[in-house]
């Protein structure tokens, strides 16, 4: 199969309806993937997908479910089976995050998280994974985040999540050299998207204060190239990579009152 060609290949993609998810989603339809598009909206979802098969001529199947329920992977896989469609390329987009002490948050919102950012991205890619190597062909790409190489104090529970997914990432692609299935991990940095607004970010938060965001579209270019590659870790952006660089090589006390202190509001 030809992935920069993706007749014949069908891409899903979990929250898909905004952000750099719905950028990926209209990429793969670009270059002619088939996708299954993953959301809990579903009248967004059916806007997408008309706009995709008008657009650029691909197959488009919607399913609309909350990926931070326990039954949601079993509903998406069972789906896919009953419409028959192979997923060539899985796309665990879809994350959920919160701003705030860890002793005063929302329980429930950071059992979610956890069943969403961890749970369910596991769940998904072991659904679809033995099918992948069957075929010996096949991609994941994993949506983690800068925030994956360090402790983050005031979204503790949240970076621990995507530090998850790195080393989850990271481990599985190891294993699977030689099967024709690579897995990446794309790390973004802050980006301009609604994920400040839904992880409740207080006004004027150093993390973001005072630079130039990439857009949702940036980042997405970027990890399709990636996992075209099949590169494992795909860090966006210059500076990202000389943040997460310089933390590797900085005393753990340190960074962590760096990031605590970039993450307060002003």
């Amino acid at each position: 199969m030809n992935m920069e060609e993706g007749s014949g290949v069908t891409a899903l993609v979990t929250g898909a309806s905004s952000g750099i998810g719905y950028e990926l989603a209209k990429i793969f339809a670009e270059n002619k993937y088939d996708v299954v598009l993953v959301a809990r909206t579903k009248p967004k979802l059916d806007e997408i997908a008309d706009d995709f098969r008008q657009c650029y001529g691909v197959k488009v199947y919607v399913m609309a479910c909350d990926l931070s329920q326990p039954e949601a992977c079993g509903y998406i896989y069972g789906q896919v089976n009953k419409i028959g469609v192979d997923v060539d390329v899985l796309v665990n987009n879809a994350g959920l995050g919160d701003w705030g002490p860890f002793i005063d948050s929302n329980w429930e919102k950071q059992e979610n998280m956890l069943q969403l950012n961890v749970v369910n991205l596991t769940r998904l890619t072991r659904f679809f994974l033995p099918e992948m190597i069957k075929r010996r062909w096949g991609r994941v790409l994993n949506v983690a985040s800068t925030a994956a190489f360090q402790p983050g104090p005031l979204m503790s529970v949240y970076y621990a999540t995507k530090a998850y997914v790195l080393s989850f990432s990271s481990g599985i692609a190891q294993e699977l050299k030689g099967t024709g299935v690579y897995v990446t991990c794309l790390c973004p940095g802050p980006t301009a998207s609604g994920f400040p607004a839904a992880a409740a970010f207080p006004r004027g938060i150093r993390l973001t204060h005072g630079r130039r965001l990439p857009s949702p579209k940036e980042v997405a270019e970027y990890g399709y190239r990636a996992m075209l590659k099949g590169q494992t870790v795909a860090i966006h952006g210059f500076l990202n990579r000389l943040f997460v660089l310089s933390v590797r090589f900085s005393p753990q006390w340190l960074v962590l009152r760096i990031v605590h202190f970039i993450q307060e509001g002003i």
